[in-house]
Parts: C-alpha cells; sequence; structure tokens
C-alpha cells in the first residue's frame, strides 16, 4: 500500500496496513504528500482541516522537491498542484516506480486545465441537453496574432461584442472586457476571446471533490445591455470575475438568478468530465442565460481551486481521501472474500 522510506516531517508515523479495507484505514494513518506553493498549503491546509484529519487518522506530510520522492515517505496519496517540466518528470516517474500510491491528479491530465484554448474543449464536445437543462460554451476565439488584426478576426469568426479577454495561461485570473472594436487592438495575445453572455451578475462556482459536488453563488460581471454598448468604449479590466469576498449564497437576490442549476444536471457534467478529462480535483464556473432557466454556459475551469473557501470542505475532503484507500484495498486480490 505504501511505498518505500520513512515519513520526515510529519505529525507520525505510517503503521502495519496488513488488515481488511476499513480496519487497515482505522489501524494505522494514511499519510498524504503534499506539494503545493506556500500560498495553496496555507489556504488549503488550515488549522480545521488538520485537526479533523488528525481524528481521523490522516497524516499530511510536506514533500521537499528537492529531493528524489522515493528518498521519502511513505506515502499512500500524493497531492500536488506544481508546474514545469522538471516537476511532472519527477513526478511521473515516482508513479511508475510506485503505481500502489495514488496521485492526485495525473500531471498530463492537469494540462488540460491549463491552457485556455483546450479547457472548454471536452464541455463544448459533451453537447450536454437533457430534460434538466443544456449545458454548453459561450462562442470563442483563440487569438496569438498582433492586435491590430484582431477586430478583423473576432468578425471573420462572426462573434459578437462585448467580449471577454482572457489570458492563454490559466494561472491569472485576470480579465478584460471589450466593448468595441477598437478597444480589442489594445489587447495583449496570447489569448482567448469569449462572447459575453448576460447572466444576472450571478456565477455559480461547482466544486468537484472525486463524486462529491458542491456549489456556491459568487457575484459577477452586471448585464451588458444596447445602451452599455454605445456609451462605453475602451477595455475595461477586471482582477477576477468573482472572489471569495463576492459570496451571493446570502444576498436578496432575484430567484430566477439565484436558483442553483439542476442537481441531476451537474451530476452528469461533472461525471463525464471527470472521466473524459481523467481529473478528481477541480472545480466548474457556471453562468445561467439571463432571462432562461435550463439554458446554461461553463465559462472557466480550475484544477484543485481555492477549496479552502468552500462550505465543509474539511469533512468533504478528508471523506475523499480515506475513500481513495478503501477502493484500492478493495482492488486487492489479497482482501479478496474467497481464500485458498
Amino acid at each position: 500500500m505504501v511505498s518505500g522510506g520513512r515519513v520526515g516531517g510529519g505529525e507520525g508515523e505510517a503503521g502495519e496496513a496488513a488488515a481488511p479495507p476499513a480496519a487497515a484505514v482505522a489501524a494505522r494513518e494514511l499519510v498524504v504528500g503534499y506539494a503545493l506553493t506556500s500560498k495553496k498549503a496555507k489556504s488549503f491546509l488550515q488549522p480545521k482541516l488538520r485537526g479533523l484529519a488528525r481524528k481521523k487518522g490522516i497524516l499530511f506530510v510536506a514533500i521537499d522537491q528537492k529531493r528524489p520522492l522515493s528518498d521519502q515517505g511513505p506515502f499512500d496519496i500524493v497531492l500536488h498542484k506544481l508546474t514545469g517540466r522538471e516537476w511532472q518528470q519527477l513526478l511521473e516517474e515516482y508513479r511508475e516506480e510506485h503505481p500502489e500510491v495514488t496521485v492526485l491528479d495525473p500531471p498530463g491530465a492537469i494540462e488540460h486545465l491549463l491552457n485556455r484554448q483546450s479547457m472548454l474543449q471536452e464541455v463544448s464536445e459533451l453537447d450536454l441537453s437533457d430534460c434538466h437543462g443544456r449545458v454548453g460554451v459561450p462562442k470563442q476565439l483563440f487569438v496569438n496574432t498582433d492586435p491590430s488584426s484582431i477586430p478583423a478576426a473576432v468578425m471573420r469568426a462572426g462573434l459578437s461584442l462585448p467580449l471577454v479577454a482572457k489570458p492563454l495561461v490559466a494561472k491569472s485570473h485576470e480579465l478584460s472586457l471589450a466593448y468595441d472594436p477598437i478597444s480589442l487592438t489594445k489587447l495583449e495575445p496570447p489569448l482567448v476571446l469569449q462572447e459575453f453572455v448576460n447572466h444576472g451578475g450571478v456565477l455559480f462556482k461547482v466544486y468537484i471533490v472525486g463524486d462529491a459536488i458542491r456549489v456556491v453563488r459568487r457575484f459577477s460581471l452586471p448585464n451588458v445591455d444596447v445602451g452599455d454598448l454605445s456609451n462605453n468604449a475602451g477595455v475595461f479590466r477586471f482582477p477576477r470575475v468573482s472572489c471569495a469576498s463576492a459570496n451571493a449564497d446570502d444576498a436578496d437576490l432575484d430567484p430566477h438568478v439565484a436558483e442553483l442549476p439542476p442537481r441531476p444536471l451537474l451530476e452528469i457534467l461533472a461525471r463525464e468530465l471527470r472521466r473524459r478529462l481523467g481529473l478528481r480535483l477541480f472545480n466548474i464556473d457556471m453562468i445561467r442565460e439571463h432571462g432562461t432557466r435550463d439554458r446554461f454556459y461553463v465559462i472557466d475551469m480550475n484544477y484543485f481551486p481555492g477549496y479552502g473557501k468552500m462550505p465543509g470542505y474539511e469533512h468533504v475532503f478528508t471523506d475523499f481521501l480515506l475513500s481513495l484507500v478503501q477502493k484500492e484495498y478493495k482492488r486487492r486480490p489479497s482482501y479478496s472474500s474467497c481464500e485458498g
């Protein structure tokens, strides 16, 4: 179950693992090695999460990125959100040497959500539509050319103003809203242009943790009307489309705007994206087209988002980690009920 080596820098040591699934998880600590930026570690590994994890027998151990992974541990799970070829190669080699260790998530799968040109491709190919609603993506255009040629490219692609401009690399949450053709020439490629869809100023942030789904409302950009288009010019920049301080769950909103997407629709969407992307930790930013009840758009996705902002994330995440180990034990033939 665990790879070779000893735990370093943790709160205890891993014990014996020779027992059936439930007993094994309870009898020893589940060791989760984490490789996160200092900012991500601080926001995610909050005292409440660490405390609950200890009660459930989960030990979080910081990974030293300057040392080979096989010299550290033993780990049951590796949790990471780092980029760079060197780290990816290190992690891939470790996965080959220790296939018994669960890596959250495979570096190659994460790549799909780091580039906005490919990020929403799987959603667009889904063309999800059933009795609970429809899910698509706004019309968009990848731009990697001289800014002066952007208006012509937008016209050829049939996109309508205003357009949301987002950096190609998804590390940045900054975005701009361009109202007129001249303002398009002031943008800085490479970027992705998305048609702005009126959505009543409310965004749904859908958190995925394995099979678990949690949704919160956030304030977003307000609707744009014909008067806005004629009275505004230039590029309006925003630090990000939504943030935790813009929580709209307790606001007095129009019920037609605030109503959450149907649960069955979210379950289908999450299941299909988990399967297609090969990821278990991500979030989906969704909006409902204003004036409709069942027309939704996915406008962004993020790998390993700010779970610390998700209500009750401590219980959701620790339960998820434990479930991974129980599934691993069930797959092992040595724990089969049929004994020779």
